[in-house]
């Protein structure tokens, strides 16, 4: 399977209020293959933002090089094609819907792109039909929840036609209900239709399903792997201030009190089995 994302010993360095420069990625190498599902986990400051956005070139590195489908993100002749190629979702939806109608802010995109009226409309369509918000077409956007509005920027991505989809930590400002909207978006989009999905996240839970998960430190990744491997390292994530999914600190728990459970349970339901079983 080819790799869509490549990103190899990547430096980015800020200047800090006193105008010393500080890493914030320092050499981060990873490959992301087309169709994979990819959450990046990390306390605030651990880079995970910084690296999300070179993943469209909104940053671009002080050292090393990304490739996105095989293009330098750091050629200006190739920054429209990689950002239709890689669109970027934030952690604020206000800050990304740009009209009063749902429908317009959804066609924003591929009218800049040039497109065709009939065209628009059937993405616009298309779009709004895959977050589930066709209903909400003629609504004005600011009479919805944080999760629709959210589903709302994701929809404005989606007709742009990009086969990647970066999203910095989009369910940071919404409550359960509306977290849970995006997450089962956000899988939808990687299951069903084929997008290439990397998901920034302080939330544990949003991991479990993803078919790789890294985690940063200090502008460097310390673990990566499938969610089984990089979770049932408890004490490496504790000791790094994250915490592991509810289930995972369960089992935790309990082999620390002598019970003979795996580390790498990560869903209740696998808990109750196994705990059934015992």
């Amino acid at each position: 399977m080819e790799f869509i994302i490549q990103v190899d010993n990547v430096q980015f360095d800020y200047l800090s209020y006193e105008g010393e420069e500080v890493a914030a990625l320092n050499g981060v190498t990873l490959d992301i293959k087309k169709g994979e599902f990819v959450v990046i986990i990390g306390h605030n400051g651990s880079g995970k933002s910084t690296l999300a956005k070179h993943l469209n070139a909104l940053l671009k590195p002080g050292k090393g090089i990304v490739w996105i489908k095989g293009m330098d993100t750091r050629d200006p002749d190739m920054l429209w094609e990689i950002r239709q190629t890689a669109g970027m979702v934030f952690q604020n939806p206000d800050n990304q819907i740009v009209a009063t109608i749902v429908e317009e802010d959804v066609a924003f995109g591929p009218e800049n792109l040039g497109l065709p009226p009939e065209e628009i409309r059937k993405r616009v369509n298309e779009s709004l039909r895959t977050v589930g918000m066709e209903k909400y077409a003629g609504s004005a956007p600011h009479y919805l929840s944080g999760g629709q509005k959210q589903r709302i920027a994701i929809a404005g991505i989606i007709a742009m036609r990009p086969e990647v989809i970066v999203l910095d930590e989009p369910t940071a400002m919404l409550d359960p209900s509306g977290r849970r909207e995006v997450i089962e978006t956000i899988k939808h989009l990687n299951r069903d239709e084929g997008i290439t999905v990397v998901h920034i996240t302080h939330y544990m839970e949003e991991a479990v399903d993803a078919d790789k998960v890294i985690v940063m430190e200090q502008g460097k990744i310390v673990l990566q792997g499938t969610p089984e491997d990089v979770f049932s390292q408890v004490e490496t994530l504790k000791s790094i201030g994250l915490d592991v999914p509810q289930v995972t600190e369960l089992a935790y728990l309990l082999r620390a009190e002598g019970v003979d459970v795996p580390l790498n349970i990560l869903k209740v339901e696998e808990m109750v089995d196994y705990i059934c079983r015992l």
